[in-house]
């Protein structure tokens, strides 16, 4: 029903900023909670952040917090993660998700994007 694309990984230098997208098509995404969750090599899938169908709530795990920020624009059917000061521990496949309710369960999320590379250099 909801397809997603994530876009904008690359390579960075420590403390850098990187911007990804994630495009919805196939339905809107304006009635869902949209997630970014990340996964290293050998790694759990994470949780990163997620921002509620309004965008008036976010949450964000401690490990990005105050340096990471979820927005979305729902008449574009667009979700973005703003990344600023990474580490080289931020290295990851980083995916979104959409859900119907706000949580930072990866099991509460029904549908993923593909994933995107990020990786930050020393």
């Amino acid at each position: 029903q909801v397809q997603l694309v994530e876009s904008g990984g690359g390579l960075v230098q420590a403390g850098g900023s990187l911007r990804l997208s994630c495009a919805a098509s196939g339905r809107t995404i304006s009635n869902y909670a949209m997630g970014w969750f990340r996964q290293a090599p050998g790694k759990e899938r994470e949780f990163v952040g997620v921002i509620s169908w309004s965008g008036g709530d976010t949450y964000y795990a401690g490990s990005v917090k105050g340096r990471f920020t979820i927005s979305r624009d729902n008449a574009k059917k667009e979700v973005y993660l703003q990344m600023n000061s990474l580490k080289p521990e931020d290295t990851a496949v980083y995916y979104c998700a959409a859900g119907n309710y706000v949580a930072t369960d990866k099991g509460r999320f029904g549908y993923w994007g593909q994933g995107t590379q990020v990786t930050v250099s020393s």
